[in-house]
């Protein structure tokens, strides 16, 4: 190891991520491409990234999906860009493939508001309930959980549970109240949220409704209860893609993290999309943890093979379970590996 790459690696503990300069001639998408063939690397890309590095993924889409489609390639590789949870969950679908993170202190607020060790003395206070925790929540956490669920399947797992076992479900206490709503399940609810759904304003998005009348509103579940009932259409980030795919309406305002709208102009050129106005003075709403990630960190974690995800074994072998039994759910209930997200 050279005396650079020493000192970097010291920084990485500090900081998260490879502090070293990048050469501002480099031409990163070339590097990058030419890195992935090299190692047999894939790169995945979440909805919510920059938008350079959507382009530069091999495969775009929610977490779960994602670590999925990794799991079914060849590659060695794994290079998430996305948040630490995300890594985690494709390094438990994959435990014997290297999975990389561009930076490790992208993280996220909706994982970190249920820390295990509070979690499990939560759940023993219910010892007949079953737990169902949202993908979007640590390896730890899922060791916890009975099972997994998306914004897309989080229906039809409360409904494949008997009437008569009760239920927890965590983080997400505003996805828990539209699953309560949705399917009439009382449910004891974590009171966890992810900061990007929970600043929308209200004002400002009927304000925004005003002066575009024609314009549908479209919102991701994990979305306060008052935002979500002026909504045409809820639905997870990659429904939301592909409803502004099918629907014949030309504008809309889309309340989720802004990344997503990168790829629905992409998918439709000719419509109109904007982002929904969080309750502060920045026009749109991004995630900063999201945000952490950019070119230089992608190039220089792939470069150098660092940061890299590791979990115990047990967490792996606890953890998947509950992955694998949301998966027999949906499969049953006949939603493909394209609906899961």
């Amino acid at each position: 190891m050279t005396a650079e790459l020493e000192a970097a690696t010291k920084n990485l503990q500090r900081n998260g991520f490879l502090d070293l300069d990048v050469d501002p001639t480099l031409d990163l998408v070339a590097e990058i491409n030419r890195l992935k063939k090299e190692k047999n690397a894939v790169i995945l890309a979440h909805y919510y990234q920059e938008s350079e590095i959507q382009d530069v993924a091999d495969f775009i889409g929610d977490s779960l999906a994602l670590s999925q489609k990794a799991a079914q390639t060849d590659a060695g590789i794994i290079v998430f860009a996305g948040v630490h949870f995300m890594a985690e969950t494709a390094k438990m679908l994959s435990p014997k493939k290297k999975v990389l993170l561009p930076d490790l202190k992208a993280g996220c607020s909706l994982a970190d508001s249920c820390p295990p060790h509070l979690f499990r003395k939560f759940r023993e206070k219910y010892p007949d309930h079953i737990v169902v925790s949202y993908i979007n929540c640590t390896a730890e956490l899922k060791t916890l959980t009975d099972i997994c669920c998306t914004s897309t399947n989080a229906i039809t797992v409360i409904e494949s549970i008997p009437k008569n076992k009760p239920i927890i479900f965590a983080p997400d206490k505003n996805l828990g109240q539209y699953l309560i709503k949705k399917t009439g399940r009382d449910m004891v609810l974590w009171n966890g949220a992810c900061m990007v759904h929970e600043i929308f304003s209200h004002e400002r998005i009927a304000k925004l409704k005003a002066r575009h009348p024609e314009a549908k509103f479209i919102a991701h579940p994990e979305c306060e209860p008052h935002i979500l009932e002026m909504a045409d259409f809820i639905g997870s980030t990659t429904g939301l893609l592909k409803y502004t795919m099918r629907d014949a309406t030309q504008t809309y305002i889309v309340a989720t993290e802004s990344g997503i709208l990168h790829q629905m102009q992409k998918a439709s050129p000719h419509k109109t999309f904007i982002p929904a106005p969080p309750n502060n003075n920045c026009a749109c709403n991004d995630c900063p943890h999201m945000k952490r990630n950019t070119m230089e960190k992608l190039y220089l974690c792939m470069l150098h093979e660092m940061p890299e995800i590791v979990l115990p074994d047990w967490v792996i072998e606890q953890g998947v379970k509950s992955i694998d039994r949301m998966l027999e759910i949906s499969e049953k209930a006949g939603l493909g590996l394209e609906k899961q997200a």
